[in-house]
């Protein structure tokens, strides 16, 4: 019997090399966005993706306060915090966490599909929201991310 043995592939931390993406949020789904730029910033489209290693990349969102929900969302969606102190629940809709504080929204909705703990947290920071075109990170020479 002729097996051939195949070794599963591991990225170490010199195999890395993050590259810089830039997507416009202007008439796009908020969810939808978001599961794109989750699977970029994890490494999911790269060939060296490894599950316990950061392999993603930095993205860079611009015109965050232009995107959109889908159905009654802008007003029915509630997002909810708790203090911790009895009484402390909190809740907005999208309308005024935009009105507050644009960048939120995607940020929130890319941080949920992250993995927990430190990896995730690791990977989370590599996400730069801005409300406006513009951005400070011409330097890195983003390219554009093809997502439909």
């Amino acid at each position: 019997m002729d097996t051939q043995s195949f070794k599963t592939y591991n990225a170490t931390p010199s195999d890395i090399e993050p590259d810089w993406y830039v997507v416009d949020a202007e008439n796009r789904v908020v969810g939808r966005l978001a599961s794109d730029i989750a699977r970029v910033l994890r490494g999911k489209h790269k060939p060296t993706f490894t599950p316990h290693m950061d392999t993603g990349d930095h993205v860079i969102v611009v015109n965050a306060e232009k995107a959109e929900f889908t159905g009654t969302k802008e007003t029915d969606k509630k997002y909810l915090r708790y203090s911790g102190h009895p009484g402390g629940d909190h809740t907005e809709s999208p309308e005024e966490v935009r009105s507050d504080r644009a960048t939120k929204i995607i940020e929130r909705a890319v941080e949920g599909m992250l993995p927990d703990g430190p990896l995730g947290r690791r990977t989370f920071k590599k996400l730069k929201v801005y409300e406006g075109p513009d951005h400070p990170h011409d330097a890195q020479e983003p390219a554009p991310l093809d997502t439909a």
